[in-house]
């Protein structure tokens, strides 16, 4: 399987409105529940009025359109990167799931995918 590492700095906010988000932009995911509004956009591009945000996200994603029918492609993904102690932010879209770690432990993540086998886009 193919991941490619998306290289630019990602921010992961919570957010009261969308009104300063500029969805022209390549990267930005927004999810909302009745409990809250989060985006996740990159750091340069954060909205000036934010509730919280957390920067210093690097992001990868599986490379190529998933089947609804595929399971445990994450599942995959994140037991490789949880043996070796890296936590993730995951989002999904219809066609495939990009996955952020923070900076500091992004390069450590991408070795150890590859040593498991994955095929790491640069």
């Amino acid at each position: 399987m193919k991941l490619k590492s998306i290289g630019q700095a990602f921010s992961v906010c919570q957010v009261s409105d969308l009104s300063e988000v500029d969805f022209h932009e390549p990267f930005c995911f927004v999810g909302k529940t009745d409990e809250e509004l989060s985006l996740v956009c990159p750091t340069d591009q954060v909205p000036a009025h934010t509730l919280a945000r957390e920067d210093g996200w690097r992001a990868f994603r599986v490379e190529g359109a998933l089947e609804f029918s595929l399971v445990g492609v994450l599942a995959g993904i994140t037991t490789v990167l949880a043996a070796h102690q890296i936590g993730i932010f995951a989002v999904s879209t219809y066609r495939t799931d990009y996955l952020l770690t923070k900076e500091e432990n992004y390069e450590n993540a991408l070795t150890a995918l590859e040593q498991a086998g994955y095929e790491i886009v640069r």
